[in-house]
Parts: C-alpha cells; sequence; structure tokens
C-alpha cells in the first residue's frame, strides 16, 4: 500500500514555487494512480534567509513530517513523500533510520546536503540535511543514519569543507559517470531502501529545479534504479525540489517526466512492503505530537 503525504509548509524554500511544485506532482499521481494525499504544513512566502532563521520558523512542519512519515511505517505502507525542499527530510530520515536500523538511503542529489553550520558557505538549509540525519550537527530533529549506509547517487557539485566530511565519515558516493541500476543494487547489497531524489540531480532541461547543475543524470536512469530495487525491500521514496513552471506547457511536460520516474514505485504497491532481514528497533520511540 502506498500512504503518499505531501509537505505543504515551509522548508527553508527560497523560491517561491517549491511548495505549489509539490502539490502538483502530489495532484498529478492522486489522479495517475488513485492515491489519496494528506498534506502537512501551511504555506508561507519563500525567503534568503540563513538555516538559523528558517528551521525554528519550519518547526511545526517538520513535526507533522515526522508523525506523517511514523505512522506510515508503522503501518506497514511504502511511504511517498513529496516535498517542497531537501529540508523536509530533516524529519523523515531520522525517523527511517530508526524504524529500520538496518536501511541504507539512496540520496540522489547533484549535491552532497552534507554541510553543517560551521562550514555552510550559504546558510542554506537544505544544504545541509545530509550530516544532520548522520548526526554530524543537531537539527532538533533526530539522527540515527549511519553515514556508511548513506550512498549519494549523482553529486557532483560537492564543497571542499563537505567534501572532507563526506570523506572521513564514509559516505559512499556514484558520480553521475558511474550510475547504473546494476551499480546502485550492488552497493545496497540485500538492505533495504529508502530513496530520496531531488530533481536538480538531473541534466537541466528534464524537469527545473531550485539549484541545477551541469552534467547530470537522464529520467531513465533514476527509472530503472527504481524498477531495479526488489519492491518488498522498497520502504520509501522523497521527491523534493520541483520549482513548478509558469507557464503550463513546461509544467505538464515536466509533470510526465517525473510520472514516468517514479512508475515503479506505484506498479510495485501491490506488493507488500517486507520487513524480512529487518532488525525492529529496541525500543521504538512513540510517535511525536504536533
Amino acid at each position: 500500500m502506498i500512504e503518499l503525504i505531501v509537505s505543504q509548509g515551509r522548508v527553508a524554500d527560497r523560491e517561491p514555487r517549491l511548495i505549489e511544485g509539490a502539490a502538483r506532482i502530489a495532484r498529478a499521481l492522486e489522479r495517475r494512480h488513485g492515491v489519496t494525499g494528506r498534506s502537512i504544513g501551511e504555506p508561507a512566502p519563500a525567503d534568503d534567509d540563513d538555516w538559523s532563521v528558517a528551521l525554528p520558523q519550519a518547526e511545526a512542519t517538520l513535526t507533522g513530517l515526522a508523525r506523517a512519515v511514523t505512522e506510515s511505517v508503522r503501518n506497514g505502507s511504502r511511504t511517498v513523500l513529496v516535498s517542497n525542499t531537501c529540508g523536509a527530510s530533516l524529519a523523515t530520515l531520522p525517523v527511517a533510520a530508526r524504524e529500520h536500523p538496518d536501511l541504507v538511503v539512496l540520496y540522489i542529489d547533484a549535491h552532497g546536503d552534507f554541510n553543517t553550520p560551521a562550514t555552510t558557505g550559504t546558510g542554506y538549509l537544505g544544504g545541509m540535511v545530509l550530516a544532520a540525519a548522520c548526526g554530524l550537527w543537531d537539527s532538533g530533529h533526530g539522527a540515527g543514519l549511519d553515514p556508511a549506509r548513506a550512498i549519494l547517487v549523482g553529486a557532483r557539485d560537492i564543497d571542499e569543507a563537505e567534501g572532507e566530511l563526506l570523506a572521513t565519515a564514509g559516505v559512499r558516493i556514484i558520480p553521475p559517470g558511474d550510475v547504473t541500476a546494476e551499480a546502485v543494487l550492488a552497493a545496497v547489497g540485500d538492505s533495504p531502501v529508502w530513496v530520496h531524489i531531488d530533481w536538480d540531480v538531473l541534466e537541466p532541461g528534464h524537469v527545473p529545479a531550485d539549484y541545477t547543475v551541469p552534467d547530470g543524470l537522464f529520467p531513465e536512469q533514476i527509472r530503472a534504479i527504481l524498477a531495479a530495487v526488489p519492491p518488498a525491500r522498497l520502504r520509501g521514496v522523497e521527491l523534493a525540489e520541483f520549482n513548478a513552471p509558469l507557464d503550463p506547457d513546461l509544467r505538464e511536460a515536466a509533470l510526465a517526466v517525473i510520472l514516468d520516474v517514479v512508475a515503479p514505485v506505484f506498479e510495485a504497491a501491490a506488493e507488500p512492503v517486507s520487513t524480512a532481514g529487518s532488525e525492529p528497533a529496541a525500543e521504538p520511540s512513540p510517535v511525536p505530537e504536533n
């Protein structure tokens, strides 16, 4: 069973159409696959603010997302999160790691998102997400992801200090030129999988995103990865950073690409999420309250 969760509260958005982008994807998935999305958060205007300002502003949205994903996982659902920014994963990746201690996270992104308050040059909260989930800094929304169980797929725009942190922590990186479904599956092994996709991982021109970088992946490469992961081991998928164009033709073309990329996740929805091989958390934390 698919549970669709939609982030609609500002989480450090610096562009005004990312919340709209998440809503558009969710509505398209609802129409295509007959699911009903659960919306979390209230929209707020975009702003070019520092992480120290954006993080407390996003408190209610992040808490709500953590609660929704916790409930989804414990219900045995395959979670699909559509979020405005990668910052939403500050709340969700720690939940995934807590509920599935042997989980591998495929972080499919042009960037490492492995900066900390001490290394960030931009102050952007979205560039610090994976580092927080791995416990390199305290976002206030948990950690618990073993860096050795995080795999960056398609990353190619990594700051120098960020690269040093990634190497020290032991995060694996599969650069764009080496990305195949076979290579990714070999890196995952027999572990359950949680997939995070930032659309800026794609070669520009396919899906408008917030921070595009040339020499990226192509939609069919990501689709092949999602199709290759055994359905019973696919725990969740996160889709982030669709900067919805105002032009309706461009917007619909981008949505068609997104729907095609993620189609394997929904085609496999009839197969139940397996708990075989997963070590249950010793004492699961209670579902957080809003």
